[in-house]
């Protein structure tokens, strides 16, 4: 398994989703980074220790959970994102609560705000390497299927709509005993793709462990790396994600698998140039008479009061 989160960044979106289900001690000392990430990057091993309540080696072991060497790494790795964040100025503070009374214009701020730090971590963790191959085995696919269920279906099928316009051949199974049935006909140099914001969707992660059993080259695009549906997966995409109320994290996680699936979509395009280039252009050309043209004529438009 490629575990593309490591060192390259998206730490600290890492740390709000997988904290909290860290065992106690190192849920402590993920807690006590994300209070004060500026601090964090300065403390030494003793005194983030003694921060958080714990020893330093626990501390060590936290670091070492996360796919640090030791905490030196880790150290340099909260002190380069905390850097790179004040310098693109993120509203990383910003609160998540919308309440029935907040007016639009107030709900459009934290909304904006949520979406743009969880693409933000997201993209500060997307392996580019990781992208070029999976787009590499995409383009020369004879088969790629893609799984997700509930809001991550949305993601695949989208993803779906935009390789073929581009003549892959790529298929969405939103049943489930179908997404068996097609992944069990794989073979090798086929892909198969799956998304699942947790992780743990039971028929995702089946799913992709059958067309693995076949061969078959498997991306997993979650927001937990170290999730069942990342462990069945030869690549591993993690999506970071902002809740606010009333879009909980799966609900949020749609953004940030958008923004790797468009990735991985306009990296196969540009493999494929020549090809793509020629689909586009005949795909337009298809439905272009269903378009209305830019001066409307007279019978389309609204009927004046006298009408």
């Amino acid at each position: 398994m490629t575990d593309v989160t490591g060192e390259s960044g998206g730490l600290l979106g890492r740390l709000r989703i997988e904290g909290p289900g860290m065992p106690e001690a190192l849920a402590r000392i993920a807690e006590t980074i994300l209070a004060d990430p500026e601090a964090a990057a300065h403390a030494s091993i003793v005194d983030l220790a003694e921060r958080s309540g714990t020893s330093t080696a626990t501390v060590t072991r936290f670091s070492r959970t996360l796919g640090f060497k030791g905490y030196a790494n880790l150290r340099v790795a909260v002190a380069t994102e905390t850097g790179r964040a004040e310098q693109a100025r993120w509203e990383t503070d910003i609160s998540g609560d919308i309440a029935p009374s907040d007016p639009l214009t107030e709900v459009l701020g934290v909304v904006t705000a949520a979406d743009t730090r969880a693409i933000h971590d997201t993209a500060a963790a997307l392996d580019m390497a990781a992208v070029d191959r999976v787009a590499a085995a995409i383009a020369g696919a004879k088969r790629v299927e893609l799984f997700g269920l509930g809001s991550s279906g949305t993601s695949a099928r989208e993803m779906a709509f935009r390789l073929e316009r581009i003549r892959v051949p790529v298929w969405h199974r939103p049943d489930s005993h179908t997404a068996l049935t097609n992944a069990a006909l794989l073979l090798p140099g086929d892909v198969a793709i799956g998304l699942s914001h947790s992780g743990r969707t039971r028929e995702v992660i089946e799913t992709l462990a059958e067309a693995a059993d076949h061969g078959a080259l498997t991306v997993a695009v979650t927001s937990y790396s170290r999730s069942p549906l990342a462990e069945v997966a030869d690549v591993v995409f993690t999506t970071a994600v902002q809740e606010t109320t009333f879009r909980l994290a799966a609900l949020s996680a749609l953004h940030s698998q958008l923004l790797v699936l468009d990735m991985i979509y306009v990296a196969v395009a540009q493999r494929t140039y020549e090809r793509t280039a020629d689909a586009l252009e005949l795909t337009v050309r298809a439905v272009d008479a269903h378009r209305l043209p830019e001066k409307m004529p007279t019978r389309y438009r609204g009927r004046g009061k006298n009408q």
